[in-house]
């Protein structure tokens, strides 16, 4: 579906050294791209915090200075997760500095290089509609990306595309689930990497010219379904620990 038609391109990827942006970075480089990765984790590409002005200035002039111009920026690096009992102020705001203001800023510092049918794509999480406790660091980085999407696809209409994709559960290792964890997804399985990794294709590729300032969540259908205390077979044991 998506053979050579990458060959030449630029693509940008935070968080790229393992999981979900590691899948998507092999992808890229499969179909001919040049793939630049920052990653607070060793690479071969560039290792930095994104939370740090000075390291998005860093990467940003490398990426432009070995590349000349940028075809897709995918917004992926994950913020940190704690909540209400034991975040605190500074971990806080660093959640939103890595998975809001960079992606803001890098977009930002792109603007004049980005090539024409350019394309930006913000990796959420079905999280920016639905939580867990104790996770609002993480869930208000999301939530906040999300919106971003759509402010950015506003402000760059007519030169770069905006899209972003939630996730749900994705198994990195893609390990193959059995029983209630696949079951309770209406497409009966977990998800793994390359099911973000071939979305984020779609809409770098020319067939998504149409969609902009979208979201979509790749989830198995999990935020679509209804669960209520003993309908359906979904009962709750009032005795476990949160």
């Amino acid at each position: 579906m998506f053979h050579d038609s990458f060959q030449n391109k630029v693509a940008v990827i935070t968080g790229g050294a393992h999981g979900i942006g590691k899948c998507i970075a092999e992808e890229f480089k499969k179909r001919g791209a040049a793939v630049c990765i920052i990653d607070i984790q060793p690479n071969e590409y560039f290792t930095g915090d994104l939370a740090e002005e000075e390291t998005l200035l860093r990467f940003s002039e490398k990426v432009i200075a070995d590349c000349g111009h940028v075809d897709y920026l995918i917004n992926n690096a994950l913020p940190l997760m704690k909540g209400l009992q034991e975040c605190s102020y500074d971990e806080f705001n660093y959640a939103l500095r890595v998975g809001v203001t960079a992606p803001f800023y890098l977009t930002k510092l792109f603007m004049p290089y980005f090539a024409p049918n350019a394309s930006v794509v913000n990796i959420s999480s079905s999280r920016d509609r639905m939580s867990q406790p104790q996770t609002e660091s993480y869930t208000a980085a999301k939530g906040g990306i999300s919106a971003l999407t759509h402010a950015m696809a506003v402000s760059l209409a007519g030169k770069v595309r905006v899209n972003s994709i939630s996730p749900g559960w994705i198994d990195t290792a893609y390990k193959e689930y059995a029983g209630a964890d696949a079951l309770q997804h209406p497409a009966g399985r977990v998800g793994n990497p390359m099911d973000i990794a071939n979305m984020v294709l779609f809409l770098c590729s020319d067939k998504a010219g149409f969609i902009t300032g979208e979201n979509i969540c790749i989830d198995g259908g999990m935020t679509k379904q209804m669960i209520y205390h003993n309908d359906f077979g979904w009962t709750l044991q009032e005795n476990q620990e949160r």
